[in-house]
């Protein structure tokens, strides 16, 4: 109950950038941070929200100086500064992540994403994915949740930007059903494996 007053008021003031009927549930913020790891170095968080991730990824035992939320929306940023003080919070477009410098090449683990891909144009896909990609290292994931019944990321993206997704799970607990993908590099014979795909970039 504590989330839905507020997540109420900032799908008011803006309901297109919300771009959900409901705030993210303890089943699913469970699922989407099962694999991260509070030893493998700092965690990026897209579209936190009032935080329900959030409070998952500090419950699996990172601290919030670990934590760093880009959240687009002024109300949301303002409820999250509150509620987690010690983390690192910036209010900005994720799909210019690549242009912000936040870390080193190969410094972060993980990055845990509540952003609407399926609302947003094959160019910001093209930017967020593009842009965590620059600072994850080799082996780090990119986790996405979804409504829908695939990846919401077309595959001709992943395919321009050497990934990959794998389903990792599905919960009924929660409202909508959700599921839940890994992101990751393509290796070499990936790659190869890969070469038969379309490499055309759909345009806006």
């Amino acid at each position: 109950m504590s989330d839905l007053l507020p997540f109420f008021r900032a799908w008011v003031t803006d309901p297109k950038q919300v771009s959900a009927i409901s705030p993210s549930g303890p089943a699913l913020a469970h699922l989407i941070t099962s694999e991260v790891h509070p030893d493998k170095g700092p965690v990026l968080e897209l579209g936190p929200g009032t935080g329900v991730f959030t409070r998952a990824l500090l419950d699996r035992g990172l601290r919030q100086n670990d934590l760093t939320l880009i959240e687009a929306g002024p109300y949301f940023s303002s409820l999250l500064a509150d509620r987690y003080p010690d983390a690192r919070i910036l209010q900005m477009d994720a799909s210019r992540l690549g242009r912000a410098n936040l870390f080193s090449r190969g410094e972060l683990s993980s990055t845990i994403s509540g952003l609407p891909l399926l609302s947003m144009t094959p160019r910001q896909i093209m930017g967020i994915l593009g842009g965590a990609f620059g600072y994850l290292r080799d082996d780090g994931a990119f986790y996405q949740f979804t409504y829908g019944p695939r990846c919401p990321v077309p595959s001709a993206i992943l395919a321009r930007l050497n990934l990959h997704a794998t389903r990792i799970g599905t919960t009924v607990r929660n409202m909508p059903p959700s599921s839940v993908y890994k992101i990751e590099r393509l290796n070499r014979a990936d790659q190869f494996k890969s070469a038969c795909i379309s490499n055309e970039f759909p345009t806006e």
